[in-house]
């Protein structure tokens, strides 16, 4: 039994959802997101909450029972909340500069590197620190993917810490040769 599956989804006021066959439209104040579920699984609207279920108790079934609720909250709190992941720049002279849907990155190699958003997600700079990247949108995987992409280009490194994280990320540090030999 699947106990995220079994979950009522409360729609807030203001998102619309309508359900035609498998496809499932969500709109709000934020945007618009369409999803077509697998038929393993069935979707009813009753009043202002969703119900998910399965058609059969096989593997497949239970497996996409939790996975198409879940897929269905995000939705949801993406049209009307959003979703945003901030990353931050550590290092001297690593810097970024956001302009439209274009961030251009100095991360100490030769060239400077330029990335551009994929539709539905923007890409700023914090106003307040300006080595912090927020990338924000209402669909949960694409902010993910492209903040993911960002910090791609400089991991972390465990010796000095810099690089681009995540806020609240967690960099394991090393001791260096000096602090080795000393030992």
């Amino acid at each position: 039994m699947s106990r995220i599956g079994m979950q009522p989804i409360i729609v807030p006021e203001g998102v619309e959802v309508s359900i035609t066959d498998r496809l499932l439209k969500v709109k709000g104040p934020k945007g618009e997101l369409a999803y077509e579920h697998l038929p393993n699984v069935k979707v009813v609207q009753v009043d202002n909450e969703l119900m998910v279920s399965r058609n059969g108790d096989d593997k497949e079934s239970r497996s996409f029972h939790g996975l198409t609720r879940a897929l269905l909250n995000n939705m949801i709190i993406g049209v009307s909340k959003g979703f945003e992941k901030r990353l931050q720049i550590i290092g001297v002279g690593y810097r970024a500069q956001a302009t439209g849907k274009k961030i251009t990155l100095h991360l100490g190699y030769s060239h400077p590197i330029e990335y551009t958003a994929p539709e539905g997600v923007t890409i700023e700079m914090d106003k307040e620190e300006k080595s912090m990247i927020v990338v924000s949108g209402i669909d949960k995987q694409s902010v993910g993917e492209a903040a993911a992409n960002i910090r791609k280009f400089r991991s972390p490194e465990p010796y000095k810490g810099k690089g681009i994280r995540y806020v609240d990320e967690y960099v394991p540090r090393k001791a260096g040769k000096a602090a080795a030999k000393t030992a």
